[in-house]
């Protein structure tokens, strides 16, 4: 079993690899509590090490849609977080078309703070036409967005995980473990299950990490 180090060198030596005539943008998808963000971050930096190219790094988090907007389903149902917490248009329209093959390389990096409440100031910026852009965040392979993405890694851990894991996280935001316990139950890991059976994001994506055990996770190509 590889280590972290070695395991990020692989991915980044993969991304490095794909060749367009436009920004490389690369989705690190996957559930809730996966460690996304953090396999983002880092592969982000040793990027920037390896190469001199732009690392632009995105999350997905920052393109939710703002909860009034939320009306089709109850606010705290697997399907709204499924159908409806992302800004899809947004995604693609201001962040992965620029910077795809007829794009203008102007982009974004976010339209809303992560509770979705307040619209941000981002400016809009302009890639380098070899830049390489890291995006992290859920549902990124669905069928609104897949076409936009020139190479998809998919973080895979059990959805015993992710109960564990983002219950010990998100208590410390909300009023208790069993609170955050039962978001997971009743909202997240549902909504998150339809995708992973509906649109099988393991079996499609270039690369599959296993993040079971972040010290030594498993890289399956």
């Amino acid at each position: 079993m590889a280590d972290r180090a070695e395991v990020l060198g692989e991915l980044a030596s993969d991304v490095l690899a794909v060749q367009r005539s436009h920004p490389v943008r690369v989705a690190i998808d996957g559930c809730s509590a996966a460690g996304k963000t953090t396999l983002a971050d880092e592969l982000a930096d040793v990027l920037r090490a390896r190469s001199d190219r732009e690392v632009i790094r995105a999350g997905i988090d920052y393109f939710k849609r703002a909860p009034e907007l939320r009306t089709s389903y109850p606010i705290d149902s697997p399907e709204s977080y499924y159908f409806e917490m992302y800004d899809n248009d947004a995604i693609r329209d201001r962040l992965l078309a620029p910077l795809g093959p007829d794009g203008d390389r102007g982009y974004v990096v976010g339209i809303r703070d992560t509770s979705a409440r307040s619209v941000l100031d981002s400016p809009v910026r302009t890639a380098a036409p070899d830049a390489v852009l890291v995006a992290d965040g859920a549902f990124l392979q669905r069928p609104e967005l897949d076409d936009y993405w020139d190479f998809r890694i998919y973080v895979y851990v059990g959805f015993d995980t992710v109960l564990r894991r983002g219950t010990a996280r998100d208590q410390a935001w909300m009023e208790s473990a069993a609170a955050a316990e039962q978001r997971y139950l009743n909202r997240y890991i549902p909504g998150e299950r339809r995708y992973v059976e509906e649109i099988h994001p393991a079996d499609r994506a270039q690369l599959v990490v296993d993040n079971e055990d972040p010290a030594k996770p498993v890289l399956i190509r």
